[in-house]
């Protein structure tokens, strides 16, 4: 017999009412307007592109990590696994009952992620927190984007807050030199892949995970970008990322073989369907 859902806390949003969900003693998931948002049981893809963004500046003295989005706490965990003790992360959530839930019911599936020194939590958006980082002069060696579908140009176009050409900019100008972008999208998008690049930026395209939806991230470089502004015309896209980010090749190809073995990345999150019942 199907064990049924339990809705353990709600809040009521503008896109729809949020809801964390338990089955059974640990199955989680959190729903917005009866959608799947996030599945505490499929988080690959998070956990990779923590490591991906964190292991070229764990050797920092104090590196700096911004994470766009908390979710369940499983891409700040994994940051937090890789990150020296005098790092720090700071996390932007526009929600605040998800800072909630991450402090109460999902702290334990989280390993009390939030509530480590390194954390500073931030309620509001995390193009305000790139923005000051910009005009600044820059102060982050690392910024992941862990949102809601991620780039879409159906949704997101040029002049998109998160994605669009001037917050690109706006993210190169938050980077210390040799910082690196991460971006977690449903599915590959060449407009935004064409931005990236004409914002400066070289990167690479990973699909980590083995069956199943499989989706996207990208690793940025801005200091090789501008290094490599010479030779970019000639070559391609996936070269030039590969030659952007030389320090993070070594460190992230362990990374990505494992989570090929281990399975798949969070459920797909742009096609509506029905929450679970």
């Amino acid at each position: 017999m199907t064990r049924r859902w339990q809705t353990l806390a709600s809040a009521e949003t503008p896109e729809g009412r949020l809801e964390l969900r338990r089955r059974g003693e640990s199955e989680l998931v959190i729903t917005i307007g009866g959608r799947v948002l996030m599945n505490g049981a499929a988080h690959r893809s998070e956990a990779a592109l923590a490591e991906l963004a964190c292991r070229p500046v764990a050797g920092l003295p104090r590196p700096r990590v911004l994470i766009g989005g908390l979710g369940m706490g499983y891409t700040l965990r994994a940051a937090l696994a890789v990150l020296p003790r005098r790092a720090s992360v700071t996390v932007a959530e526009i929600e605040p009952v998800i800072v909630e839930w991450c402090r109460g019911p999902l702290a334990e599936a989280a390993g009390k992620a939030v509530d480590d020194p390194r954390v500073a939590i931030e309620i509001g958006d995390v193009a305000a927190a790139i923005a000051r980082a910009a005009a600044g002069g820059g102060g982050f060696d690392a910024i992941l984007l862990d949102l809601y579908e991620g780039p879409r140009t159906a949704a997101h176009g040029r002049d998109d807050p998160l994605y669009g050409r001037a917050a690109l900019a706006r993210v190169r100008a938050a980077l210390n030199p040799r910082g690196v972008f991460a971006v977690w999208s449903e599915e590959p998008d060449a407009a935004f892949e064409a931005r990236l690049s004409a914002a400066g930026f070289t990167w690479e395209r990973r699909r980590p995970g083995g069956g199943g939806p499989r989706h996207t991230l990208y690793l940025a470089g801005a200091a090789a970008a501008r290094a490599n502004r010479a030779t970019s015309a000639a070559t391609s896209p996936a070269n030039r990322a590969s030659a952007a980010i030389p320090q993070a090749n070594r460190a992230t190809s362990a990374v990505l073989r494992r989570t090929s073995r281990e399975g798949r990345g969070r459920p797909a999150r742009r096609r509506p369907r029905r929450g679970p019942t």
